[in-house]
C-alpha cells in the first residue's frame, strides 16, 4: 500500500488524476451511470450516499448530477486527493461530506446505498471482507452496494489474455505504449486481482445477498448487492 499512498500524495499525479479513470477503465463513464442507477432502484429521492475511495470526486460529480436531491459522504485516505474532489464537484460541493480516512473513520449512517469503486484492488483479502463487513453495517436493510475493481480469472492461461487484451485496449484508446507497460505492470505486480467467483463470495461471506454483476470490461468487473 506504500507505492499507492505515495502515489495519490504525488501533487502532479494528484493533478492529472481525473484524466486516468476515462482512459484506462473501460467504459468507466457508461459503469459510474449504471451504478447511479442500480443505487437509484431502492435509494429514495433525498438519499443519503456513502462512497468510499471519494478521491478525486469523479464518481461523487457523476451521482450529484443524476440525482439532484442526494446527499453524499465521501472516504478517502488521501487529503491531496480529496483536495482534488472537491475541486470536481464545483457546485456540487456543498452536498457532499469529506472524510480523511479509511472505513473505520465513515459515518456510522445508516445509509441508502453506497458504492466502493476502483478501490478493493489495493487491499488484500482479509480487508477486503472486514471493508465490506463494514460498509453492509452502514447501510439500511435491503439497501444497494456497488463496488467495482480488477477482477479476472486466475488460470495460468486466462489471467495473461486477459492482461494482454487489457493492454490491447490502452493501445487502441491512445495510451502510450510506455504508459500502458506501466499500467499492466501495476496490474501485474503491485495490485491484489481475485477471480470474479472469490470477489462474489467475499460479498456474501460480509452478509449481502444476490450479487450479480453488471459491468465487464477486460479486467474490470463491478457488482450490485444489498444489505
Amino acid at each position: 500500500m506504500t507505492d499507492v499512498q505515495n502515489v495519490f500524495s504525488d501533487p502532479q499525479a494528484v493533478a492529472r488524476y481525473t484524466e486516468g479513470p476515462p482512459r484506462f477503465v473501460p467504459g468507466y463513464n457508461a459503469m459510474l451511470s449504471m451504478a447511479a442507477i442500480l443505487l437509484a432502484e431502492r435509494a429514495r429521492d433525498d438519499a443519503r450516499i456513502l462512497v468510499l475511495g471519494a478521491g478525486g470526486g469523479l464518481e461523487l460529480k457523476a451521482f450529484a448530477q443524476a440525482h439532484r436531491a442526494w446527499s453524499f459522504d465521501g472516504v478517502d485516505p488521501s487529503a491531496a486527493m480529496l483536495g482534488l474532489a472537491r475541486q470536481t464537484l464545483g457546485s456540487f460541493a456543498p452536498r457532499a461530506r469529506l472524510h480523511q480516512g479509511y472505513i473505520d473513520d465513515a459515518p456510522e449512517g445508516p445509509f441508502d446505498g453506497a458504492t466502493c469503486l476502483l478501490t478493493l484492488h489495493f487491499v488484500d483479502v482479509e480487508e477486503r471482507r472486514r471493508i465490506a463487513s463494514e460498509i453492509r453495517r452502514r447501510l439500511k436493510p435491503r439497501a444497494p452496494f456497488v463496488v467495482a475493481h480488477l477482477s479476472a480469472p486466475n488460470g495460468e492461461e486466462e489471467r495473461p489474455l486477459w492482461l494482454s487484451r487489457y493492454s490491447a485496449y490502452l493501445a487502441a484508446s491512445g495510451v502510450e505504449p510506455d504508459q500502458a507497460a506501466a499500467a499492466r505492470n501495476a496490474v501485474t505486480n503491485h495490485l491484489e486481482i481475485l477471480a470474479p467467483a472469490q470477489d462474489e463470495a467475499i460479498l456474501r461471506q460480509a452478509g449481502f445477498s444476490d450479487p450479480t454483476l453488471f459491468y465487464t470490461g477486460f479486467t474490470f468487473r463491478g457488482w450490485v448487492a444489498y444489505a
